[in-house]
């Protein structure tokens, strides 16, 4: 047989045929490719039967319930921006509202400052009270000292509204520097000296007389040149005769609270303060009053600075200080009115 070509009967009826290699390959090729594309079609078939099936058996999507929750998601979406909107409006109403406040009270609230003597201290508190209750646009700033202290920083320049002094006599220099308006310038309280001795002290003395004895080692009195009381008292003691033989035992003090401190603590025998200062406290007991006969009459006056007298705030203060109201108070610490 020859290689090339093979000689090859088929029956096709009654005739038969020559057929080559190359035709035997063709037809071996022809018959695998049809069956690898019905292999193919078969394998495509099942597979979209397998995909119709799960799909029958998924169950499909409610669109109207998707519909319906994607509605409520976006509500509730809403609602929220909403109501943090309405938080933040609020809180921004409220930081605005509070601000305007602030502002509004710097602006209307005006600051008037008294300069008081340190005896004025405690009724000076209950005083501030009751004015601002009844004058919401007004803060009271005090500051309390020795009035001869207190006289030097109006000199000075220190910024005050109101002087009330211990001492006539301080208010008469500012007047006459022209730093105190000469016509605002008026007597308002009176006081008194009085000798005082710790609470438990077991010193047998009564009078100003006893001051000389060897029971008294130390005495408390403010300093004679700057606080009032001092002054005061070393008059008084001048007047009884009885000054030099006693003035190496003086404790001086800055103002009359510090002697009333040294006496309340017994760091002095005895001390010479105002009758206001000695009913502030239960740890002293007064022994008497300075002699009428040998004291000058202790008077407090009140004034406007230059600065205060253009405030009428602070004139509207000066007043009320004059007042049957605050004069009440200032007899239930112990002072008097200056006219009577």
């Amino acid at each position: 047989m020859n290689n090339k070509e093979t000689e090859m009967k088929m029956i096709f009826g009654k005739k038969s045929k020559k057929v080559t290699n190359s035709m035997i390959y063709m037809v071996r090729n022809k018959t695998i490719m049809t069956l690898l594309a019905a292999l193919l079609t078969a394998s495509i078939l099942c597979g979209c039967g397998n995909a119709a099936d799960s799909a029958a058996k998924t169950p499909a999507p409610d669109t109207a319930k998707t519909e319906e929750a994607a509605v409520a998601a976006v509500a509730a979406e809403t609602e929220t921006a909403n109501t943090t909107d309405e938080a933040k409006t609020e809180e921004a109403a409220v930081a605005a509202e509070t601000e305007t406040a602030n502002t509004t009270d710097e602006a209307e609230t005006e600051e008037i400052i008294v300069f008081a003597a340190a005896s004025l201290t405690d009724v000076a508190a209950e005083l501030e009270s009751m004015y601002e209750a009844e004058h919401k646009d007004t803060d009271l700033l005090f500051s309390f000292g020795s009035s001869g202290a207190l006289k030097t920083q109006i000199e000075e320049g220190a910024p005050a509204d109101v002087f009330i002094s211990a001492a006539k006599d301080h208010m008469e220099d500012l007047v006459g520097e022209g730093l105190i308006e000469e016509d605002s310038s008026r007597d308002l309280l009176l006081n008194k000296l009085v000798l005082v001795v710790p609470k438990d002290s077991e010193l047998d003395i009564a009078s100003f007389d006893d001051l000389t004895g060897d029971k008294i080692t130390i005495i408390g009195m403010g300093e004679p040149e700057s606080v009032p009381a001092g002054k005061y008292a070393m008059k008084v003691l001048e007047k009884m005769g009885i000054y030099d033989s006693i003035k190496d035992k003086m404790n001086y003090g800055t103002d009359v609270r510090q002697v009333l401190t040294w006496t309340e603590g017994g760091e002095v025998d005895c001390g010479l303060v105002y009758a206001t200062d000695a009913y502030t406290t239960d740890d002293v007991k007064i022994i008497c009053e300075a002699p009428e006969d040998m004291a000058d009459k202790i008077i407090y006056p009140e004034g406007l600075t230059k600065e205060g007298a253009s405030k009428e705030r602070a004139k509207d203060f000066a007043d009320f200080l004059e007042s049957d109201e605050a004069m009440k108070v200032f007899e239930k610490y112990g002072f008097q009115k200056a006219d009577q």
